[in-house]
């Protein structure tokens, strides 16, 4: 199970402290457990900060724990804070990648489900598409969404497998794999029935919990290559 601290703090001197962290990730590079940490400060009082850090398991937080270099950072740290820390331990029940989410909805809802009607829930009414598939980078909007989709669904007979999947701010990072039979008319090629598979990555950029913005990168020969388009 996932294990997150939550550590509370005051200080004065957060740019000393700041580099007292930098200081730490380079002392612990390769050592350390802890997968992810964010420092988050106070609107109403600008010395108050809270630490997030996020753990395997709560084993994994005790061995980092017991590290000489985390030991001697947090008495330099604790010196550098206008009074101790608290500490809150916290087992992880629930976490919600709500963006990762969304993207997976465009995947296995839109494209392979053919629900149409979830895109003005997903993508923003301005959604900014970039594939070099196409002849140049257009604000398509979800309307082009749409019809990008009912052209792919027209020529195949097609599923996404999410082989991987990495959020970090407001980028989803999405590798996929795409497998189907060619149904229909497909770049001036009448439906031939053959099984065809195409991987690719794709990167939505979110705003306002909705897609806004798309960059996509596919094996498109290895595609036409099974239809025997290219040689």
């Amino acid at each position: 199970m996932t294990f997150t601290q939550v550590i509370d703090f005051k200080t004065a001197r957060f740019s000393d402290l700041d580099r007292l962290m930098d200081r730490w990730v380079e002392q612990t590079k390769g050592k350390r457990t802890a997968s992810h940490s964010l420092v988050g400060k106070d609107r109403a009082d600008r010395n108050h900060f809270v630490e997030i850090i996020e753990f395997p398991s709560y084993d994994e937080a005790m061995a980092n724990s017991k590290l000489p270099e985390t030991d001697r950072i947090f008495a330099e740290m604790v010196a550098l804070c206008d009074g101790p820390p608290t500490f809150t331990d916290l087992d992880v029940v629930r976490n919600d990648q709500l963006n990762a989410s969304t993207a997976r909805r465009f995947f296995h809802e839109i494209a392979s489900g053919g629900n149409l009607d979830a895109i003005d829930e997903v993508f923003a009414a301005d959604y900014a598409d970039h594939d070099p598939l196409k002849e140049q980078d257009t604000v398509v909007g979800s309307d082009g969404i749409r019809a990008d989709v009912t052209g792919w669904r027209a020529s195949f007979d097609f599923a996404f497998e999410l082989d991987r999947q990495v959020s970090e701010g407001d980028d989803v990072v999405t590798l996929w794999t795409l497998q189907g039979t060619h149904t229909g008319d497909f770049m001036g090629l009448a439906a031939t029935g053959k099984q065809v598979s195409m991987t690719g990555t794709t990167i939505f950029r979110f705003e306002n919990g909705r897609i806004q913005e798309g960059w996509w990168h596919s094996d498109a020969i290895r595609l036409m290559k099974q239809l025997g388009i290219a040689g």
